[in-house]
């Protein structure tokens, strides 16, 4: 049997974290083995329990999200774990800001129960975690910033030049949203087929994974406003 997914819960309201508990722990592939209140708190409590994912609250008292995202990120000892940065303002800075952090994925908190339990089984599996207004946006700021108005800092990816065709045209796809499914239908490919080439790609750009290679795709020119 699969051990369930374990999950850190992070947010300064006891009653969101005890409504998400509730609703994580009722899946029975799911398993919330820890809360902190604080950023503080959240990269202590993550490195007691070491969570496969860790749902993130941006403001927050002492130290916030973003900061207590990137500490995670930087742990050797934590590489395995996914941060999912959860908001209630859909605003550019929290967006570029969680990516900075080496986020995993970008929600807003007003996601339906579903979707937020299918938002941490796909960031385990590595899937990237950018809803599809969110992705449209960060491309437009990519595309539209001219020298006077520089895009975002955002972890550069280096190795583009090492890609085939074929992986530059799957890197080029991630970048626009998809996922390995409408990747695989889209090329007439078994989602097989397409799940090792996004994997291939990662490995040879040494990204920790999908969010990176959406970044990546935005730096190369593979993915253009309106495309």
């Amino acid at each position: 049997m699969t051990a369930p997914i374990r999950v850190l819960l992070v947010d300064d309201q006891s009653l969101l974290r005890a409504g998400f508990r509730a609703l994580l722990d009722s899946d029975p592939g799911l398993t919330v083995v820890g809360e902190a209140a604080d950023g503080d708190e959240a990269v202590r409590v993550a490195r007691e329990t070491t969570p496969d994912v860790v749902l993130m609250d941006v403001q927050m008292p002492r130290v916030d999200g973003l900061a207590a995202t990137a500490r995670i990120t930087a742990d050797p000892a934590l590489a395995d774990t996914k941060v999912v940065v959860l908001t209630t303002f859909e605003l550019d800075e929290y967006v570029f800001g969680a990516l900075r952090a080496g986020a995993s994925g970008f929600l807003l908190k007003d996601i339906e129960p579903q979707e937020l339990i299918d938002a941490v089984r796909l960031v385990h599996e590595g899937q990237a975690l950018l809803a599809p207004r969110v992705t449209r946006r960060l491309i437009e700021a990519f595309v539209d910033s001219g020298p006077s108005d520089p895009p975002p800092a955002l972890p550069a990816v280096d190795g583009i030049d090492q890609l085939t065709a074929r992986e530059r045209e799957i890197l080029a796809l991630v970048g626009s949203g998809m996922s390995n499914h409408e990747i695989a239908a889209h090329l007439v490919l078994s989602p097989l087929t397409a799940k090792t080439h996004v994997s291939r790609v990662m490995t040879k750009l040494g990204a920790r994974d999908r969010a990176q290679l959406v970044v990546a795709a935005y730096e190369a020119g593979l993915v253009t406003a309106g495309s």
